[in-house]
């Protein structure tokens, strides 16, 4: 893991982190998780695993920390790794469109969807939910889905453009609509 990495990691995390603290609820104590566009957004510049779950654990931990949710700390650091791990195999096995434009808009909401569901899932079990899950999944995972999705594809070319131009990464980070 490389220095440059990691400061440009933490800068994502930072970022994620005061976004997700200043979005506002949407229904019962819960809220778009911000944070996970900075997380994909990690995974995609720098798709090594020591730097994916090191990404993850940092990010759950962030987002519990800054989560409105009752009880949403452990549901958070579970949800993130899982999600990482699944955000990055599927990035992996769709190594050809890795910077295609169109398909990193369609990962990240594959993506928010599948973290939804793990946080969902892990926060049922352990502290229970304050809604019907359909209803929070409807409310709250799909409209984060769909901001996430508009975030990353504002985000994604500047980001990728920068790290092309400092050489922070050997990977070619050219974004292709």
């Amino acid at each position: 893991m490389n220095t440059k990495n990691l400061v440009a990691l933490s800068l994502l995390v930072g970022m994620g982190a005061v976004l997700h603290a200043v979005i506002p609820n949407i229904v019962l104590g819960m809220k778009p998780d911000m944070l996970l566009t900075m997380m994909f957004l990690g995974i995609i510049l720098f798709p090594e695993k020591k730097s994916v779950m090191l990404l993850a654990i940092v990010s759950g931990v962030v987002s519990g920390i800054t989560s409105t949710f009752p009880g949403g700390l452990i549901p958070n650091i579970i949800d993130k790794p899982v999600t990482a791990a699944l955000f990055l195999l599927l990035f992996t096995l769709f190594k050809k469109y890795q910077t295609n434009l169109v398909a990193v808009g369609v990962l990240t909401a594959v993506g928010t969807i599948i973290s939804g569901i793990a946080f969902l899932t892990s926060a049922y079990f352990i502290v229970g939910l304050p809604g019907p899950f359909a209803a929070l999944f409807a409310g709250v995972v799909l409209p984060a889905a769909a901001l996430n999705t508009v975030a990353m594809v504002i985000l994604y070319p500047i980001a990728s453009s920068v790290v092309r131009r400092t050489n922070m990464t050997s990977r070619p980070a050219q974004v292709n609509k």
